[in-house]
């Protein structure tokens, strides 16, 4: 079964994570099929970035989100999109929200404090 779920990268103390698809059987930075796209915990807000059609494709096919992609998923109403997709609207469309939804988040350059001593 192939799961969507991270892959933890970065320094100590200073995790970024990449969306993977992935077996479930393989471990959390082990082998994996597809890069789908990256999150950062640390800038505020957080920083998302997916590749959406990628990842509709992949739930469509049967690819289950992990508990912690699914929270930032619904973070970002991309489950509603999906669910609009399987609906039957055009693809297209919903990317253009999407791509309007992410230039709207406020982003800075400021990241949070490390959390390692």
């Amino acid at each position: 079964m192939v799961r969507i779920r991270l892959r933890r990268t970065g320094l100590k103390g200073q995790a970024t994570y990449r969306i993977i698809a992935a077996d479930k059987e393989s471990p959390r930075d082990g082998r994996f099929i597809e890069i789908l796209g990256s999150y950062n915990p640390r800038t505020e807000p957080f920083t998302f970035e997916v590749q959406e059609d990628r990842i509709y494709d992949w739930m469509s096919k049967g690819a289950q989100p992990s508990d912690s992609v699914l929270m930032l998923f619904k973070s970002v109403g991309l489950l509603d999109r999906f669910a609009r997709y399987k609906a039957g609207e055009p693809v297209e469309k919903l990317l253009e929200e999407a791509k309007a939804v992410y230039e709207n988040r406020k982003t800075t350059t400021k990241t949070l404090p490390s959390t390692s001593k």
